[in-house]
């Protein structure tokens, strides 16, 4: 295997990259600047631009890998809903170039996505529920994902995966349990949403996957998150609970108090089944990784 990882900078590349270290495959990591992860080296680093085709053409001529792991994306809700023409280059346009690129030279691209496809009325989504997308960001995903679906002879897998949380190297966002474990930790007020709920991804079990999906093979649509669905409150409740942190300062309240500009689905969690079979997927609980933060 030759894996090119888009993103490398993000949470979820540089956990890739550090596993793809350890089994010593060979990779090139990419993302936008410099590259901000120790466990990378130098050498096996190369900006690039994923909403330049050029840029794109050149990296993967010169690297010739047999995947691409595509984890850079626009993931800030709101800020899609507010800049809808750059979300749609770096969520469509991108996927669009990578994608061909890859059709071109044969390579398998991995798109990665998310629970937002659907409209959260459900919860529990099976890898063949049909998406109904309720913000800009969720459109660009499900836009990206159907380019890739409707690609002739393009050998594909796309990774939906929900709120992935861990530790990582300068990092340009934090997650949500990190802000939640130190703002408990320093003691400050905190209103949080209960009627959301979710189930969050320990960026080391989707990094396994990911890199699982390359190792076998695999086509087609996986359901990758954390074992659990749970409501955001519930969900620092939790983390409050494991650190021995009080709760007194954190306040229950609900979606519309928080006038936010994108639309969330209220609820979603993923049906695990096929990626635990086809996989061997096996997803550490909450309080699990919370002994590894």
């Amino acid at each position: 295997m030759r894996i090119l990882v888009t993103g490398s900078n993000g949470l979820l590349g540089q956990k890739i990259i550090r596993q793809l270290v350890k089994k010593n495959v060979t990779f090139l990591a990419t993302s936008l600047g410099e590259n901000r992860n120790d466990a990378c080296p130098t050498e096996l680093y190369r900006p690039m631009d994923i909403t330049n085709l050029e840029d794109i053409a050149q990296v993967m001529s010169a690297f010739k890998p047999s995947h691409v792991i595509h984890t850079a994306a626009m993931t800030n809700v709101d800020a899609c809903e507010l800049d809808a023409a750059t979300c749609q280059k770096i969520n469509v346009d991108a996927v669009r170039y990578l994608a061909s690129e890859c059709q071109k030279m044969g390579v398998h691209f991995q798109l990665l996505s998310t629970d937002f496809v659907f409209d959260g009325e459900k919860g529990n989504y099976a890898e063949e529920d049909q998406p109904n997308p309720l913000s800009v960001y969720a459109r660009s995903k499900v836009e990206g994902e159907k380019l890739v679906l409707q690609m002739p002879h393009l050998n594909y897998s796309i990774v939906r995966t929900i709120i992935v949380y861990g530790k990582g190297q300068n990092l340009s966002r934090s997650n949500i349990v990190l802000w939640a474990k130190d703002a408990l930790q320093k003691g400050q007020e905190l209103t949080i949403i209960d009627d959301q709920f979710r189930a969050p991804t320990w960026a080391d079990d989707l990094a396994w996957a990911c890199i699982q999906i390359c190792r076998q093979n695999e086509q087609g649509i996986f359901h990758i998150a954390g074992p659990e669905t749970m409501s955001i409150f519930a969900l620092v409740e939790r983390i409050a609970k494991h650190y021995h942190l009080p709760m007194s300062q954190v306040k229950r309240t609900d979606s519309s108090t928080l006038n936010q500009p994108a639309v969330r689905p209220p609820k979603t969690g993923f049906n695990l089944s096929k990626a635990e079979k086809v996989l061997g997927y096996r997803p550490k609980s909450l309080e699990e990784t919370l002994d590894l933060l």
